[in-house]
């Protein structure tokens, strides 16, 4: 399969910080802590492009790696280098630094970012992303702005039956960033308070 350029691979890239193999995209991301900046398919090292490097891929003729999910092409951000470039490692490393050093920013923009849809938050689901939609509340934005008990009002308001108080626990925790079962005693008593 694509072991011998999955060890060539990883024995090069050494030099960077605890440096594994995971099974990905059905071949192999390489991996520096929980980095991935390289993947080897089809016997092909690719690396990752980022703005500055991806016309530069593109120039020199290299082509992103394309796998299918549900039936459709996903196009990677990961571009397969020529095998020429084996004779010469310090290039491959060079480049290989610059994706990693790419990765490393993506990484730390989305996790400063927060999550883009409301099923994402903590404690929250699918199911609560639809009830506060058909609520008024359409994005983790609109969440936050409302903050638990205008949200969780807006559920009463628009859902039939009564809302359970563990959802206002919840809504608090998603906002907050936090498991619904750590919300102070105090918190939820101001919340109550704040209810009625």
């Amino acid at each position: 399969m694509d072991k011998p350029v999955l060890k060539d691979s990883l024995r090069l890239f050494s030099c960077f910080k605890n440096v594994k193999s995971r099974s990905m995209f059905g071949g192999f991301g390489i991996f520096a802590g929980e980095t991935m900046f390289a993947l080897v398919v089809n016997d092909k090292l690719h690396l990752r492009a980022n703005a500055d490097n991806e016309q530069e891929f593109k120039q020199a003729g290299l082509k992103p790696y394309i796998y299918k999910k549900r039936g459709f092409p996903v196009v990677t951000k990961h571009f397969a280098i020529p095998d020429e470039w084996w004779d010469d490692s310090d290039k491959i490393l060079s480049h290989a630094k610059r994706s990693l050093e790419a990765a490393q920013e993506d990484k730390a923009t989305k996790s400063k970012a927060g999550p883009d849809r409301i099923k994402d938050l903590p404690n929250l689901r699918l199911a609560n992303e639809r009830m506060l939609k058909k609520a008024g509340i359409a994005s983790v934005e609109d969440l936050f702005e409302a903050g638990s008990i205008n949200a969780y009002k807006a559920l009463q308001d628009c859902h039939q039956g009564t809302v359970s108080i563990d959802l206002l626990w919840a809504l608090e925790g998603a906002i907050s960033g936090k498991h619904w079962s750590v919300i102070p005693q105090e918190r939820r008593s101001e919340l109550l308070s704040e209810l009625s």
